[in-house]
């Protein structure tokens, strides 16, 4: 029997980074399918393992216990599965590496699809996003970070910092190039750091697993095809 039962979309995006985290534990899950997923949404609030609007959706089997919400579902992780830093300064920067990556990734679909891309709305964009990337780099520099080295929070060994950030980057590089691009020049130590974590090999191996359950797709829809539209991809 699986460790956690998973409900989230056929997809990558949002999901990626609690499956990221899962397999970097050597933790293992179960998956619902499209159609579980619908029917637990659309039932009665009372029946649902925890109050939610959409996925994901994480239920820890061992501990009869189940939390929605990407960001609370990681700090859960992180503190059950003792992946948090220890000093209350670094776990409150860890959750904010988290927010902060869920930001970009509503950002970068407009949130969940509201307009559609278009190339004079991509341009306005793309200043913010070499931002969003700045951000992840002056945050590793400050704990040390280097182009072969280090973490983006210093400590000895990747933690859920580096799981997010080499989760957030390389799945999406790795879909639309012009943004891994982007990325290496905006912020050349994230990327390295990004390739560093993604090569570690619980991660290699989900990456794998993605690209044959999902190939290119993102985050699916009609905000993705404008996203490719826009990017050339």
């Amino acid at each position: 029997m699986s460790d956690y039962d998973l409900y989230y979309w056929p997809v990558p995006f949002r999901g990626q980074f609690v499956r990221a985290v899962l397999a970097y534990a050597g933790k293992t899950w179960t998956e619902a399918d499209a159609d579980a997923i619908g029917e637990l949404m659309s039932g009665a609030v009372s029946a649902m393992p925890v109050p939610f609007m959409g996925p994901p959706l994480l239920v820890d089997k061992a501990a009869d216990f189940a939390i929605a919400e990407m960001p609370a579902i990681i700090l859960y992780l992180g503190e059950t599965l003792d992946l948090l830093p220890s000093t209350p300064a670094l776990r409150a920067t860890t959750i904010k590496t988290v927010a902060d990556a869920n930001d970009v990734i509503d950002e970068l679909t407009i949130d969940g699809g509201k307009q559609m891309w278009t190339p004079a709305r991509w341009a306005a964009f793309v200043p913010r996003l070499n931002k969003w990337m700045s951000l992840w780099e002056e945050t590793g520099h400050r704990h040390g970070l280097a182009a072969d080295s280090g973490f983006v929070l210093g400590g000895a060994k990747p933690g859920i910092a580096d799981v997010v950030t080499a989760t957030l980057w390389t799945t999406m590089g790795d879909r639309f190039p012009t943004l891994a691009a982007m990325l290496d020049e905006a912020a050349p130590l994230t990327a390295a750091l990004s390739r560093r974590v993604s090569a570690l090999p619980p991660l290699a191996k989900l990456a794998t697993k993605a690209r044959e359950d999902y190939g290119d797709a993102y985050c699916g829809g009609e905000i993705e095809a404008s996203l490719r539209k826009v990017l050339g991809s």
